[in-house]
């Protein structure tokens, strides 16, 4: 088994990306071989300035190993250090089809009314993506709902390549959503909407940078209903925010939901929220210390992110040749 995936360096992470994804990873990381990459050339799909660029990559980095990634267990490296992900990108788009980005949900969120002012990595960055995981040839990829449109896209990019070119050498991915509770952790402002940095509000996530005072008050002062918690998880389908707060501390704590409300059924959000705060500051806590010890000592940050974009240089460059050689290149 061979898991691929990455993750944008935004910078100021929250706790919707550590449960939604990282520590989804840290689990795999004993179930399969495991690439992950930090993805700075999807990061150029909007502005940013190079500096500050670097700076994300070097905390990211950091953030996903304080949280658990190990780079001499799993390959972890900057995806741009790796240019065969650019170069089978390229070939890859001679292969898609407009008609498929068309339908592709996320550029028409992202791009919102200046559609015509976006940027054509912004309209294409799917087929980079695709090239992101087709060029290892895995056979799952761990994305959330929101993702999985990408992965059957991959797949569409797959399958048309290896019958255009008569050759199996492009895997078809397959997504893994898995995660549980911890799958998609949703705004603490409104309970439809993804916990995300862009949103306006501050107050609508937990930042992993948040002091511990800070945290308690996001959550004493998140968005819930009146009424008290039920005993059955089927009862929460109807109050979002409230089965928001009962799914993260589910994910914080490693229980179930059913587990969750046997502890608090009958009781109100008076009760709950502070055992919730306190819970996300244990989970967070030593995240947060050995994130500023790595932080500290960039050098080794840099030296590790090498060491894996070596490593994964060789894994894709049998995949890219081979690529090249199917479309007569080379």
């Amino acid at each position: 088994m061979r898991v691929v995936s990455g993750i944008q360096p935004t910078g100021n992470l929250h706790l919707g990306n550590l449960l939604g994804a990282i520590l989804r990873w840290v689990e795999m990381q004993d179930r399969a071989e495991c690439l992950f990459f930090l993805a700075d050339l999807h990061a150029l799909t909007v502005d940013v300035e190079p500096a500050q660029l670097r700076a994300n990559v070097r905390e990211m980095a950091a953030a996903l190993i304080a949280s658990g990634i190990d780079p001499a267990r799993s390959t972890l490296f900057a995806q741009s250090a790796v240019p065969a992900h650019s170069e089978l990108a390229w070939l890859l788009q001679c292969v898609a089809r407009v008609g498929w980005l068309n339908r592709m949900t996320q550029f028409k969120e992202k791009s919102g009314k200046n559609r015509e002012g976006a940027s054509v990595g912004l309209y294409s960055y799917p087929v980079l993506q695709a090239a992101d995981i087709l060029l290892y040839r895995p056979t799952h990829v761990p994305v959330g709902e929101d993702q999985k449109q990408h992965i059957e896209l991959a797949r569409d990019i797959a399958i048309k390549f290896n019958t255009d070119y008569d050759t199996e050498l492009l895997v078809p991915p397959e997504p893994y959503i898995g995660g549980g509770t911890s799958a998609r952790v949703m705004s603490l402002r409104d309970g439809s909407a993804k916990m995300s940095k862009s949103d306006p509000s501050d107050m609508s996530r937990i930042n992993l940078s948040d002091p511990d005072d800070l945290i308690s008050s996001k959550i004493r002062k998140a968005r819930t209903d009146p009424e008290p918690l039920p005993d059955d998880p089927a009862l929460l389908d109807r109050r979002p925010e409230a089965r928001n707060l009962v799914g993260i501390m589910a994910a914080v704590t490693g229980e179930s939901i059913e587990g969750v409300l046997g502890r608090f059924a009958g009781q109100g959000f008076g009760t709950f929220k502070p055992a919730l705060a306190d819970a996300i500051i244990a989970l967070l806590t030593p995240i947060r210390r050995r994130f500023a010890e790595l932080c500290a000592d960039p050098a080794t940050l840099d030296g590790q992110l090498v060491a894996g974009a070596e490593r994964a240089r060789a894994l894709g460059a049998p995949t890219l040749r081979a690529a090249q050689e199917a479309m007569g290149l080379l």
